[in-house]
């Protein structure tokens, strides 16, 4: 009688500590689904992160496809203002030239 009190008090023990154990996994599992809840709004949150930096990212590719057409038509207008230039200095040397040329004749 006395062993099996002991076993019913062994037995006893052991369903108690497997109880405190289930309890233990319990609160671990527990533990568990609310990190993986934070890691789905940490988630979520560099989603939207990503959405901010794609839509940012598009506005400063069309920005930037504007200011290289302005830049581009200041290099026409550049390119046109130079070339206008250099055709009104050569025709300010040929006038020069026959200014100077009557200059000479005149004086013969």
């Amino acid at each position: 009688m006395e062993q099996e009190t002991i076993l019913k008090e062994i037995l006893n023990a052991l369903k108690l500590h497997g109880d405190q154990m289930n309890n233990k996994f319990e609160q671990i599992d527990s533990r568990f689904e609310q990190i993986d809840s934070r890691f789905e709004q940490i988630d979520s949150r560099f989603e939207q992160i990503d959405r901010r930096f794609e839509q940012l990212e598009s506005k400063f590719d069309q920005r930037f496809d504007r200011l290289e057409k302005k830049v581009d038509g200041i290099r026409v207008e550049l390119t046109e203002t130079q070339e206008t230039t250099d055709f009104i200095l050569s025709k300010t040397a040929q006038h020069e030239k026959k200014l100077r040329h009557l200059s000479e004749q005149q004086h013969l």
